[in-house]
């Protein structure tokens, strides 16, 4: 998979507080929701256009259930680019098409 950001501000309620990959086991995503030890099956690709150029994408990954709160924190904020099943992102080698936010 492609590089994957550390979790956002921990101040947050319900978002991510740990570095992604936690002790899920090893070799398994875990969600970036605070608290949350489901298996990821997203990727939200993301950006902070005021930090990052154009191209560049940072990533939460989410289980089902974190899949919508997470990707409207980043919307209402301007940040969200995509969202891709986790399986999608890999096989692509982390690399995002055309927009997959609606599912």
């Amino acid at each position: 998979m492609g590089t994957v950001s550390s979790s956002p501000n921990s101040s947050s309620p319900g978002l991510p507080s740990q570095p992604l990959g936690g002790a899920a086991g090893p070799g398994t995503v875990i969600c970036s929701a605070k608290g949350c030890r489901a298996p990821a099956v997203w990727v939200l690709a993301w950006n902070n256009p005021k930090l990052h150029t154009p191209e560049r994408r940072k990533t939460w990954l989410a289980c089902d259930e974190h899949r919508e709160h997470l990707s409207s924190f980043l919307d209402i904020r301007g940040f969200l680019k995509d969202v891709v099943r986790l399986a999608e992102w890999e096989e692509s080698g982390g690399r995002s098409g055309p927009s997959a936010a609606d599912g």
